[in-house]
């Protein structure tokens, strides 16, 4: 019986810095045809087996994320016209939303489930989270699934 794959999606500051080379490295490679792995890991700084034994195992979260469906958790207050500035964010950053549910706010605070296509050649998740994030009325922005 083989055992089900687990993914986490978590902030860059949570990543060991050697996950974070392995991207690096692996995005030298992508830009540099000619360049070998032996060159891209000297780059970056890290051993050939570090290399060899996570590079399938990290990518950046916005190059996985394009064509995908992302469903988010936002927590927010219930001010008038929060929603709607939300919206326009995920529509600049080109993303589809195929579901919105809002709950009844308590005390003055509402969640937002959303769920949103991001398009392939035209749409940036990793920018529109840290807008959302950064809007004033957003408590939290939280991932809950990628299809």
């Amino acid at each position: 019986m083989s055992k089900k794959t687990k993914y986490y999606v978590v902030k860059e500051k949570a990543v060991p810095e050697v996950l974070i080379k392995v991207v690096e490295a692996k995005k030298i490679l992508e830009q540099n045809q000619g360049c070998t792995v032996q060159d891209a890991i000297n780059q970056v700084g890290i051993s050939r087996s570090s290399f060899y034994k996570y590079k399938e195992d990290i990518f950046p979260f916005h190059d996985d994320a394009k064509g995908k469906t992302v469903t988010f958790i936002i927590q927010m207050e219930d001010r008038p016209g929060l929603l709607s500035e939300l919206l326009k964010i995920i529509a600049e950053y080109h993303g589809n939303i195929l579901t919105i549910h809002q709950s009844v706010p308590i005390n003055g605070i509402a969640t937002l489930t959303l769920s949103v296509d991001i398009l392939p050649d035209t749409g940036d998740a990793e920018a529109m989270v840290h807008t959302i994030e950064e809007r004033a009325g957003v408590h939290y922005i939280k991932i809950l699934g990628r299809e």
